[in-house]
């Protein structure tokens, strides 16, 4: 068998076959994700929205793709050119990157990570570098002080994000995703956004705390990827577009698919740790019903946590910046922090809940 880096042809050939696959899946998923978000704002808002662009205007993503490739690329004459185009890219590979351990049914994962949560954590943090990079490349002032901004509100909330998921870890015992995921089935009453079983008083500790984590989550999430109402890297009252005042054509096409990239792998991250992934609400099989496969209940999951993120957006006005600090440091790490105490005592006195043993061990 001829071999590349120690790696059999066929196996590199399939993988490589794989992500390609994903990423199409992923860009055009992403395109009409877009769209809903912009048509959701105009509903809020009593407008149309896009509707122009082929039927309903759900081409509308595509002609604003054609449009920014097509610009012409303009740097600043200042600027630290080999950076300046470094900057979208790195935001782009490290949004891309991410999504390889994120399963999205039964088997269907690029890389069945066991330490999956890890390397979400390690990856997802490297984004910040693009945006840094970006802001400090451009030399100019609102771009390096919405760069700032972003670099401190994103680890900020990445501290709480991943003690929030310490207090899924601690019920599962594992950081395999697709093991996460399978801790949920059998019904939505095992989701660790409910963790509600009537027939075990004890689960009722678990259900309080559990949900505070969810909702905490989403918010940190909004947080974690500039969207409002914590868009401050962005106002367009103070720092115009934040760290990427000086981009154009396909170098600012580059740092929106990453931003958007990073929405969806929230929500997708919600529905895996939270919501139970691939799992249907209830797991009840009718023989008058066709199945479901599980892939479509993922992605129905995925596509109502953007839908709650785009309402927040057409909804919620945008936090100072010393309220979003203080909402960061004074109320989310503290509670993560007694919520890990709750959880692992729970864990220590009764041992995990007989879902949680059967998914992580």
């Amino acid at each position: 068998m001829i071999e590349l880096f120690g790696m059999e042809w066929p196996w590199l050939l399939w993988k490589l076959v794989q992500i390609l696959l994903f990423v199409i899946v992923l860009l055009v998923g992403l395109a009409f994700l877009l769209l809903m978000d912009r048509k959701v704002w105009a509903a809020v808002q009593l407008r149309r929205g896009p509707n122009v662009v082929g039927p309903f205007g759900l081409l509308q993503s595509f002609a604003d793709f054609l449009k920014f490739v097509f610009k012409e690329l303009i740097i600043p004459a200042g600027s630290d050119k080999v950076l300046f185009i470094l900057a979208p890219i790195i935001t782009l590979v490290t949004a891309f990157g991410v999504w390889a351990v994120v399963p999205a049914a039964p088997g269907w994962v690029i890389s069945n990570l066991n330490l999956g949560v890890l390397y979400i954590l390690a990856i997802s943090s490297l984004g910040v570098y693009g945006i840094i990079i970006g802001g400090w490349a451009s030399n100019s002032k609102y771009p390096f002080l919405g760069a700032l901004r972003s670099t401190a509100q994103m680890i900020s909330y990445e501290v709480s994000i991943g003690f929030i998921l310490i207090t899924v870890l601690l019920l599962v015992g594992s950081l395999n995703l697709t093991e996460i995921v399978n801790a949920q089935a059998g019904g939505f009453w095992n989701w660790h956004a409910l963790m509600l079983d009537f027939g075990d008083p004890k689960s009722l500790i678990l259900f309080p705390v559990m949900f505070y984590m969810f909702v905490l989550f989403c918010i940190s999430a909004l947080a974690e990827t500039n969207r409002p109402p914590f868009d401050l890297p962005e106002a367009e009252s103070e720092l115009v577009a934040g760290y990427q005042v000086e981009y154009s054509s396909t170098a600012y096409l580059l740092f929106m698919i990453g931003e958007y990239l990073n929405i969806v792998l929230m929500c997708a991250m919600l529905t895996v740790m939270f919501l139970g992934g691939w799992h249907a609400p209830l797991d009840v099989k009718l023989s008058f019903m066709p199945q479901i496969p599980p892939f479509f209940w993922f992605a129905g999951k995925v596509v109502f946590m953007f839908f709650l993120f785009a309402m927040v957006k057409a909804i919620v006005p945008r936090y100072r910046y010393d309220q979003l600090m203080r909402l960061g440091w004074k109320v989310f790490l503290p509670s993560s922090l007694v919520a890990i105490v709750i959880v692992s005592t729970y864990v220590m006195m009764f041992g995990r809940t007989a879902v949680g043993l059967a998914g992580g061990g």
